[in-house]
């Protein structure tokens, strides 16, 4: 049996160039799409921890516009996306539920930003999920993921209810499509490019 060749660090790397690591957070409630957004973009196989759902947790996890879900992340969902030949985005999706809420120190840690999707039709599940990336002083992009048949909310509106500063950056996205995933992405990593260049 012959066996694979190992990998080095320059078949990570196109052309040898060095590049720069960037981790972000993908956050949102419960089943807003976060698996789904990864996976749609990831350039690399992504890690999910994806488990089937029980009966048992139907008492613990707010179903309601989602009865179709049938499985549901219990640890991270992993990918990466190389966006120039500097830059790499690591991306890191955190459990919706509040009893993994525990995790998100350790993933938080090191993350130069988050990509906060929200669906239009529970904006008031997001509430929390702002609130915790706010707590860990993560500067954030709103991702609105469009669902089949929802309508589409006025701007203005979702800032309100969502009670965001004017400069938040509010895209909306399908995070089933890989080109609206990455323009999401996009617009949040030029929101953090600016974030620096101000602080410089």
């Amino acid at each position: 049996m012959v066996s694979a060749p190992s990998l080095g660090e320059q078949d990570y790397v196109r052309g040898g160039a060095s590049q720069i690591p960037v981790k972000i957070l993908v956050v949102g409630h419960f089943a807003v799409g976060k698996t789904t957004f990864i996976g749609s973009i990831s350039e690399i196989e992504p890690l999910t921890t994806e488990e089937r759902m029980t009966q048992a947790a139907e008492h613990v996890d707010d179903l309601k516009g989602v009865r179709s879900k049938t499985t549901t992340t219990v640890a991270m969902d992993f990918g990466r996306l190389t966006i120039s030949d500097r830059i790499v985005l690591y991306l890191f999706g955190t459990p919706g539920q509040q009893r993994f809420v525990q995790m998100w120190e350790d993933l938080a840690r090191g993350a130069l930003g988050a990509l906060v999707l929200v669906d239009p039709e529970r904006l008031a599940d997001s509430f929390g999920v702002i609130d915790l990336i706010e707590h860990y002083g993560l500067e954030y992009a709103i991702a609105v993921n469009h669902f089949d048949g929802s309508p589409l909310r006025d701007e203005a509106a979702l800032r309100e209810a969502l009670d965001l500063l004017d400069d938040t950056p509010v895209v909306t996205c399908d995070a089933r499509d890989e080109k609206s995933s990455a323009d999401a992405l996009t617009t949040l990593v030029r929101f953090l490019l600016d974030r620096a260049r101000q602080e410089q």
